[in-house]
């Protein structure tokens, strides 16, 4: 019995790819299965690898062997089911660079004038006004608007409650309530509100709290800006 279990492990292979690929894997391996069982001609004496007592129900076995090798496809297809899910919120968890084609201008907790609150809060990344903002991670964007020296604003609470701000927009491509994925844009760079020149401000609130330095935050998630 168990030289025969393995022989279906062994017919089945891989996962199926088409219907009718699934029917032609149940069939042979069927075929296998009641060939091993109860010989070639239906006999066992006739060359078959089990010892089948001839007043054992074949009809019964052929029945579960069929369902067996039937099973196991589904198992198969399941298995590759929850093998993608996991890739793809693998790949949701990932964090990218928000913007492409700057140059860091200004760190966190620098001191000057040039800010309302004397020290810098966050990150700024200066490039050509009009450049593509992404999303850092996944998340759902809580705010999008005007907020005085920060300028045209969006605010994404990310799935674990970190807010990231991305400050001084020309203008926007997302609204409150969207589902956002890492790399998805949200809007454009520009130089809105409190601001010297066109630049991506971009700031990290761990759990809706106070700012913390960006550059730790970024590189803890593969991301060196």
């Amino acid at each position: 019995m168990a030289g025969a279990f393995a022989l279906v492990a062994a017919g089945i292979g891989s996962s199926v790819a088409s219907s009718q690929t699934d029917r032609d894997v149940l069939s042979a391996n069927y075929q296998t299965i009641s060939a091993n069982y109860t010989g070639e001609n239906g006999d066992a004496g006739a060359g078959a690898t089990v010892d089948v007592s001839r007043d054992f129900d074949r009809d019964l076995l052929e029945k579960q062997a069929k369902a067996q090798v039937a099973q196991r496809a589904v198992a198969l297809k399941n298995l590759q089911k929850k093998t993608q899910q996991r890739a793809d919120q693998l790949k949701k968890n990932q964090w990218v660079l928000p913007v492409a084609g700057y140059r860091l201008s200004a760190r966190f907790g620098a001191r000057s004038s040039l800010w309302s609150s004397g020290t810098h809060t966050g990150l700024d990344m200066s490039g050509p006004s009009g450049s593509t903002i992404v999303s850092v991670a996944a998340g759902t964007v809580k705010e999008v608007g005007y907020e005085g020296s920060y300028g045209n604003r969006i605010v994404v609470t990310l799935q674990d409650g970190t807010e990231v701000w991305y400050c001084h927009l020309s203008r926007f491509a997302t609204s409150p309530g969207e589902k956002v994925d890492p790399g998805q844009t949200i809007g454009y760079t520009g130089s809105t509100g409190n601001s010297t020149g066109p630049h991506l401000h971009i700031e990290i609130h761990p759990g809706g709290g106070d700012p913390v330095d960006p550059i730790p935050v970024l590189q803890q998630h593969g991301v060196n800006p």
